[in-house]
């Protein structure tokens, strides 16, 4: 029984969850997002005085 757990724990511990993408991606991506919302933040900058 014991066996069988080292095992199965040994297996688990070899196996590796992979990125889909390169880290690189997503730091474009969320430097991409950021200044989206930057932008679209800085379109609305003088609504509030404009009335």
């Amino acid at each position: 029984m014991h066996a069988a757990l080292i095992a199965a724990a040994g297996e688990a511990a070899e196996k590796t969850n992979e990125l889909p993408f390169p880290p690189v991606v997503f730091g474009v991506g969320a430097f991409v997002g950021l200044v989206a919302a930057l932008l679209f933040t800085y379109a609305f900058r003088l609504v509030g005085t404009r009335h």
